[in-house]
């Protein structure tokens, strides 16, 4: 089994790939489902959970169903239309991925290929959250998120619910596919979430996704760090960092789609 500097190394390096990995998020069809209300996506969830868990365990085992039945459809989505050089039939590769995730489910091999398929589920969600929110609501969201995510870390508040989720377990040996495991470390569903929103985010402009990606990758790595120091850390305050840094630079600017709500008669010169 990998050492724990490694497997969480990995883990923080796949939140950084997830920030480079999403097409510009652009859907046409999404557009009247737009609405500032969707940014709640990503600071409610964290807090239902936990709250819903610490009232009745049981509830961690009806997430993981959850977590089965959605994740595998969601990650063909990404592979058909949504990471870059997506193609529908590169569809078919969940089936193989869903495959090697349970029959390995305790190997490096199962967690690898269980972790591919959250991840790609995690940037069809994240795409498809920035598709019907604005840019500047979707930066709010992931700094709300980031925020009550450090709160519940720091206050001990997440360790016993996301213990009880961790360790709940579909029936028949079928794969968790709740968290990220790697190795000898874990991360919430919602930490790779959070990285594939950041990416669709920053999509419209590549260089710019990239920048990020790797801005990602420095921060997610060294705030690794910390754990010679603590046993729990929230993989979400990185990213948010990241998204920080990226704005105080001036280089994150709004998405273009996003400037296509104006009036028809305004002169787009006159801006």
């Amino acid at each position: 089994m990998l050492p724990f500097w490694l497997s969480i190394g990995a883990l923080s390096l796949v939140q950084a790939a997830l920030v480079a990995a999403p097409k510009a998020a652009v859907a046409p069809l999404l557009a009247r489902a737009r609405s500032n209300w969707w940014a709640l996506a990503l600071p409610l969830p964290i807090a239902l959970v936990v709250g819903t868990i610490a009232l009745d365990s049981a509830s961690a085992d009806f997430l993981t169903y959850l977590a089965l039945i959605a994740v595998p459809p969601l990650a063909a989505l990404a592979l058909a239309a949504i990471v870059r050089g997506a193609r529908p039939p590169l569809a078919l590769l969940v089936v193989p991925l869903f495959a090697v995730a349970w029959a390995w489910k305790g190997d490096l091999g199962g967690h690898a290929a269980a972790l591919a398929l959250s991840a790609l589920a995690c940037t069809s969600l994240g795409w498809l959250l920035v598709c019907v929110v604005p840019a500047r609501w979707v930066k709010l969201g992931i700094y709300a998120l980031a925020a009550i995510d450090a709160y519940l870390v720091g206050s001990n508040l997440l360790q016993e619910p996301n213990a009880t989720l961790n360790a709940a377990a579909p029936a028949a040996g079928l794969p968790k596919l709740q968290l990220a495991h790697f190795g000898t470390a874990l991360m919430g569903f919602g930490d790779l979430f959070v990285a594939a929103t950041l990416g669709a985010l920053l999509a419209h402009d590549r260089r710019l996704q990239l920048t990020g990606a790797a801005l990602a990758a420095i921060v997610c790595v060294s705030f690794d760090f910390l754990f010679f120091a603590v046993d729990t850390l929230p993989a979400t305050v990185p990213l948010a960092l990241t998204l920080a840094a990226l704005e105080l630079s001036g280089r994150s600017c709004p998405r273009p789609e996003s400037q296509s709500r104006r009036s028809p008669r305004s002169s787009p010169t006159k801006e």
